[in-house]
C-alpha cells in the first residue's frame, strides 16, 4: 500500500459527496457538460492572496505567473487580486489581453523569444526580461526600426540556486538569463542605446517548501541586486525577486511557513542599502497562488482485477494531469492527494490503483492506495490541480482532447 498526498484544507462534503464551495462535484460535472473537468475555487484564490498580503511586506508587489493556469476566468479573477502578470510567450500575451489586463502590468520572460514576439511586446509597452545579449540587441533594433522605446529588464542567472527546489532555475550553466558577471555591461549598453531601463529579474528555483531555504535565497537575491546596481551605476527601477513558493503534493510534505518567509523579508526591507531605497520589488508566483484551488474530476468507466490487483479505469488521465501521473519532473513516483469524490466521507476499505484511459502504462493517477469501494460511475477527485494541469499536459495525446474547465 502506498500513501496518498494531503488533501488541501477548505474542501467539505454534502451528504457524503465532495463539495467545492458548496457545489456538489456531480452538479458541477453536469453544469460543465461532463468529465473530465477541472474546477477552480474563486474563494480559495482570494483566501490565498489575502493570507499572502498579510504575511508579505506591504510594498511588495505580487505577480501571477500565467503559465501556471492561463484559463481565462482565472486570469480575470486574478486581475482583481494581484499587481502584475508574468508571461512566457506571445500566446500568453494574447490571453492576458483577452482577460482585459493592461500591458503595463505585464512582463515577458523566457529564452528563445522570436522577433515577432519581441515586436508585439515592444508595441504594447510590455516589459521584456531579456535573457541574453543577443536578445537585448534584437529588441533594441526592433524598437529603433519601429520608432518605439523598448522597456527592458535583464533576467539574471545568479551564482546560487534555491536549495531543495523542484526545478533549479539558477546557478551554473543555464539556458535562462544572463550570467551575473555579464549583467552590468549589458545594462549599461541598454541605457546607452536608448532602451527604457527597467531593472532585474532574478529567479533561482521553484516548488520549495522550506522557509529557511527561501529566506536564504531572497537574502542572496537582495545582496546580488545591490551589488549589480552599484556596478551598473544607475538606479534600479524594479527588481523581480522570483518565486519558488511550493505547495504540499506528496505524503510527508509540510506546508510552507509563509509567515516566517514574510517576516524575514520585512526585516530585510527595513534595512535595504541606499542604492535599493527607491527600487520597487515584486515576487512572481504561480502554483502557490492557484495550485490548491483546483480539483480535477474524472469518472470511473471500468473496474477490473488483474492478478489480484484492482484497477479503477477513468475517462481522464495523464493527458490532463501529467504531474499527478509522475511524468512531470519527479524521479520517484509518489501519489498526489486523490479521493473518490462521490464517496468522500466513506472509510477506505480496499487497495486499488486509479488509471486513465490512455494505452500506456505511464497513465497512472494513483498507485496501490487505499480507497472506499468504488464502482463504475463514481467520480474521482485529484487535488492540487489548479496549477500545471490543463496548461502543462499533452491534451492532444491519442486524440482525447482537452478537459472542461470551470471557475466557481
Amino acid at each position: 500500500m502506498k500513501p496518498l498526498g494531503p488533501i488541501p484544507a477548505g474542501f467539505t462534503s454534502i451528504d457524503g459527496e465532495l463539495a467545492i464551495d458548496g457545489h456538489l462535484a456531480s452538479d458541477l460535472v453536469r453544469r460543465a457538460g461532463g468529465t473530465p473537468l477541472f474546477v477552480y475555487s474563486r474563494r480559495m484564490l482570494a483566501e490565498r492572496m489575502a493570507r499572502l498580503r498579510t504575511a508579505m511586506p506591504e510594498d511588495l508587489g505580487i505577480h501571477f505567473a500565467v503559465k501556471a493556469n492561463p484559463f481565462g476566468p482565472v486570469l480575470e479573477a486574478m486581475s482583481h487580486l494581484v499587481d502584475g502578470f508574468d508571461i512566457a510567450s506571445a500566446g500568453e500575451l494574447a490571453m492576458v489581453f483577452k482577460a482585459g489586463i493592461s500591458p503595463q502590468l505585464v512582463s515577458f520572460a523566457g529564452p528563445g523569444k522570436r522577433n515577432d514576439e519581441l515586436a508585439k511586446a515592444i508595441h504594447h509597452g510590455v516589459t521584456l526580461n531579456v535573457e541574453s545579449e543577443g536578445e537585448a540587441e534584437r529588441a533594441l533594433e526592433i524598437a529603433a526600426r519601429e520608432g518605439r522605446t523598448a522597456r527592458l529588464a535583464i533576467r539574471v542567472n545568479p551564482d546560487f540556486d534555491l536549495k531543495g527546489s523542484g526545478m533549479k532555475m539558477g546557478g551554473g550553466a543555464k539556458p535562462f538569463g544572463v550570467d551575473a558577471e555579464r549583467v552590468p555591461a549589458l545594462a549599461r549598453h541598454i541605457i546607452r542605446s536608448g532602451g527604457e531601463w527597467h531593472g532585474l529579474h532574478i529567479f533561482a528555483g521553484s516548488q520549495a517548501l522550506s522557509a529557511d531555504a527561501l529566506i536564504e535565497t531572497q537574502s542572496q537575491t537582495l545582496d546580488l541586486a545591490a551589488r549589480l546596481a552599484g556596478e551598473i551605476g544607475a538606479p534600479l527601477v524594479h527588481c523581480n525577486l522570483g518565486g519558488g513558493f511550493g505547495i504540499p503534493y506528496f505524503p510527508g510534505d509540510e506546508p510552507l511557513d509563509i509567515e516566517k518567509v514574510g517576516a524575514a523579508l520585512k526585516a530585510r526591507f527595513a534595512a535595504l542599502p541606499p542604492i535599493l531605497a527607491e527600487t520597487r520589488f515584486n515576487i512572481e508566483l504561480g502554483r502557490y497562488l492557484v495550485g490548491e484551488a483546483g480539483v480535477y474530476l474524472t469518472q470511473i468507466v471500468d473496474r477490473k482485477v488483474s492478478h489480484g490487483e484492482t484497477f479503477l479505469v477513468t475517462d481522464g488521465g495523464l493527458h490532463h494531469q501529467l504531474a499527478a501521473s509522475g511524468n512531470f519532473g519527479t524521479v520517484v513516483r509518489r501519489n498526489y492527494p486523490v479521493a473518490i469524490a462521490s464517496r468522500f466521507d466513506a472509510p477506505p476499505e480496499e487497495e486499488a490503483s486509479i488509471v486513465g484511459c490512455l494505452c500506456t502504462p505511464m497513465d497512472k493517477l494513483a498507485e496501490k492506495a487505499m480507497f472506499p469501494h468504488a464502482e463504475v460511475g463514481d467520480l474521482v477527485a485529484i487535488f492540487c490541480a489548479g496549477a500545471y494541469g490543463a496548461s502543462a499536459s499533452p491534451s492532444q495525446f491519442l486524440g482525447h482532447g482537452p478537459a472542461h474547465e470551470l471557475l466557481v
